[in-house]
């Protein structure tokens, strides 16, 4: 049997292949939009892509499943669980549902189907058996049903999509899920998840890419609820200290299951020169500008974004950016970056991207400097809006702050003053320069506080709250 991880470190979104190396097939679980990746180790590894399959609709980032299918012709395996409002509404090519229990075979590979609702009500799972071994089942393709160290949130819906109170039967279900399909496998069953550390689809998901189902059962925090048949107990904790939910899910949870636009083949990204550049912006074309804040701050482009590179462009970029509202140029070193930095947006569904250039030369800029703790106060009347987590902020903040996590900002600005300046600080500097630039673009009056609240601490720990 032929197995191999791929790992988006952005999103912490984990994809699998898994292979019969004898019949030369493959199965592709929870793939991303880029899938040339996928093709590119199957023709490496001889195989060929015939099943690709998701393990739930999801809310994080665009899918690659139907894309990767049409590509290859293979088998589109999707869950049929879930009930009213949770099905998929698109059809496509091969396309099949899948029901708790079914089976299906991968070359000399046997995958059961598990259904395993609580962090969506129609969230399957993978127990994959490598036959010429043994029928015992070896490794197990949770999705976000059970994590290194955590468990899928079931608030989701109700963070980001417009769910009212879903989450209290999303508990209920995790619970009965983790009874009936997790505890009873045998303990040294490998568990592969789709997310990792950083993710929001959980509190606490460890580093490690991997678990066993005897690990998770006997150590994690959740286990001794279970052992102990303790539903509430169960209940209290899982829902308690969930990190704000980014509200670009509810679009990604909605195009999963309506059906992604198919890319297909890509025309390169034309370059502009600083004039057309200007005049597209001029137009209400964006600018997503990915070069260090300290940069940026220094020379701005007018209607720009912010999006340092290389750790979180596709994060800020759900988070801050909305397809709907307009196109989108890239300002990109070179041709090669601009289409690196394109195929990442596809990550999140920004598949708008008009053409790049490649320097601020020549463009309308102007300097955007931060400004020193001590100096808040000289701005009399300014909204100081921290964009940091909820939890984050209970921990501690600046007096009078409201927090609005960086990731709703784009869905709340009718909420924001424009009569007043706006004073934007995370937790270090790094999220509220994309939260500020976009701010900016948007016509408010943005300053920004150097360096965060930790420097805020640093400079002036006798002005801090806590909740």
């Amino acid at each position: 049997m032929f197995f191999k991880r791929f790992y988006d470190e952005d999103l912490a979104q984990a994809s699998y292949m898994v292979g019969c190396q004898k019949t030369g097939e493959c199965l592709v679980i929870d793939p991303i939009r880029d899938i040339q990746t996928y093709l590119d180790e199957a023709q490496a590894q001889n195989l060929r892509v015939t099943h690709v399959t998701e393990t739930h609709i999801h809310a994080d980032y665009l899918s690659g499943g139907r894309e990767l299918a049409l590509a290859t012709e293979a088998q589109f395996l999707v869950s049929d669980e879930g009930g009213e409002g949770w099905e998929y509404t698109y059809s496509t090519p091969n396309m099949q549902k899948l029901k708790h229990g079914d089976t299906f075979m991968v070359g000399n590979v046997k995958v059961e189907v598990r259904h395993t609702p609580g962090h969506t009500p129609e969230s399957i799972s993978f127990l994959v058996s490598d036959t010429p071994r043994g029928p015992e089942p070896v490794m197990y393709f949770t999705g976000d049903f059970v994590f290194v160290g955590d468990i899928g949130r079931p608030d989701l819906l109700d963070e980001a999509a417009g769910g009212q109170d879903t989450r209290f039967k999303g508990a209920k279900d995790m619970f009965h899920s983790l009874k009936t399909q997790f505890v009873n496998l045998p303990a040294y069953v490998q568990v592969w998840p789709a997310h990792g550390s950083g993710s929001a689809c959980g509190k606490s998901l460890g580093a490690v890419p991997s678990t066993t189902v005897g690990y998770e059962t006997d150590l994690s925090w959740w286990g001794r609820y279970v052992k102990n048949d303790d539903e509430q107990g169960f209940t209290d904790e899982l829902l308690s200290g969930q990190p704000d939910a980014p509200l670009y899910y509810g679009r990604m949870k909605t195009q999963n299951r309506d059906g992604m636009a198919v890319l297909g083949e890509v025309a390169p990204l034309p370059e502009l020169s600083a004039a057309e550049a200007n005049a597209k912006m001029e137009a209400g074309v964006m600018l997503i500008d990915p070069r260090s804040k300290e940069a940026y701050h220094a020379a701005a482009p007018q209607y720009s974004i912010n999006l340092p590179t290389p750790n979180k462009l596709e994060t800020w970029a759900g988070w801050l950016l909305r397809p709907e509202d307009r196109d989108y140029l890239l300002l990109a070193q070179s041709a090669e970056q601009a289409e690196d930095l394109r195929r990442r947006l596809w990550m999140v569904g920004l598949d708008n991207v008009v053409g790049f250039v490649k320097s601020v030369d020549g463009l309308d800029t102007k300097a955007v400097p931060p400004i020193q703790p001590a100096e808040v106060a000289q701005h009399e009347g300014a909204l100081i809006l921290d964009v940091r987590n909820k939890t984050e902020y209970q921990d501690g903040h600046i007096p009078g702050a409201t927090q609005l996590h960086a990731g709703r900002v784009a869905w709340k600005l009718d909420e924001l003053p424009k009569d007043r300046p706006i004073i934007v600080h995370c937790q270090s500097g790094a999220r509220s320069a994309a939260a500020a630039s976009f701010l900016g673009s948007e016509g408010f009056k943005v300053l920004e506080i150097a360096g965060g609240f930790e420097n805020w601490e640093k400079q002036q720990p006798e002005q801090v709250e806590r909740d």
